[in-house]
């Protein structure tokens, strides 16, 4: 009798002290449509509207190329008929020769904004000297406006320079590299100053009692601890660079020196002879080094940019 009468008890004190609330069945109950629908089920909806209409541009271009039409009123029907003549014709123009153009220009351009911009904000956020906040705030300031404001002084200031150095004149990469880097700064060095002042100065004290000095403790110890917000700024320069076009069109005058942007524009700026089945060919082949890059530095990118605000 003993026996059965603790039974109950215990199996109620282990069920109360398993955590699970004697209400526990009724929360499990699936929820009612309509109250599914206006706490979870609309963001779905708008997932998956927001997903179509991004994909469809993309979808109506990867058809276009594939097709021989050579026109984009005939790619209408997706994928009525499915062709690599457009991708075999890339061959027989300078496609791979703009794009090694491209390639080199963004990646000397990110390369120089990453180490631009980590030098200055290492200055800005670990020495204290006059002038240093008014200094910020006129660099930011400054790059707020864009370069191609400034198309024409760039033009004239090439043109005249080009007299005296000739590889900094008008056609020329390196010209072009140096228009990009003189206006990288401004956001960049913004974004990269609020994720210095997150690395605490104690390394830096403890790095000088050892004997380092700033330059030590600048490639050594901060340029890897900040290692997100690099592979940040020079995604975002890669892609901006390797994209732009309007700088690009009034620097490089000759055909091989051309970028990307500035050759695909050359495929379809005539109305009567435009073929853009070569040219929505040309630009999803040059898509792809954009979309391996990003894939390979996601991993950075939400903290790379979340991080900097932590601690300004």
């Amino acid at each position: 009798m003993a026996t059965t009468s603790v039974s109950p008890s215990v199996g109620s004190s282990s069920g109360s002290s398993s955590g699970i609330p004697s209400g526990s069945g009724i929360r499990r109950q699936r929820m009612k449509p309509g109250r599914w629908f206006s706490e979870l089920g609309w963001r779905h909806l708008v997932g998956v509207v927001a997903v179509v209409f991004a994909a469809f541009p993309l979808v109506y271009v990867l058809s276009a190329s594939l097709s021989e039409n050579g026109t984009l009123t005939g790619s209408n029907t997706l994928f009525s008929d499915v062709s690599t003549a457009n991708y075999a014709q890339l061959s027989e123009s300078l496609f791979w020769t703009w794009m090694l153009n491209t390639l080199v220009i963004a990646v000397v351009t990110s390369v120089g904004t990453v180490l631009m911009g980590a030098a200055a904000a290492y200055a800005f956020s670990r020495f204290r000297f006059a002038g240093r906040r008014a200094g910020l705030t006129s660099l930011l300031i400054i790059q707020m406006f864009p370069q191609m404001l400034a198309f024409i002084a760039i033009f004239l200031l090439l043109l005249s320079l080009g007299d005296v150095v000739p590889a900094l004149g008008l056609d020329s990469k390196l010209s072009l590299i140096c228009v990009y880097l003189g206006g990288a700064l401004g956001v960049n060095t913004f974004l990269m100053y609020g994720f210095f002042n997150t690395v605490p100065r104690e390394l830096d004290e403890a790095a000088k009692l050892d004997g380092a000095t700033h330059a030590q403790i600048y490639w050594t110890i901060i340029l890897r601890l900040v290692a997100p917000i690099l592979a940040v700024v020079a995604l975002l320069s890669f892609i901006s660079t390797y994209g732009e076009f309007i700088i690009a069109r009034i620097v490089l005058t000759s055909e091989s020196n051309w970028t990307l942007a500035v050759g695909l524009y050359g495929w379809v700026s005539s109305l009567k002879e435009a073929n853009w089945g070569l040219f929505t060919a040309g630009a999803v082949v040059s898509a792809l080094p954009v979309l391996a890059l990003f894939l390979y530095l996601q991993k950075y990118i939400v903290g790379g940019l979340t991080a900097g605000s932590v601690k300004g």
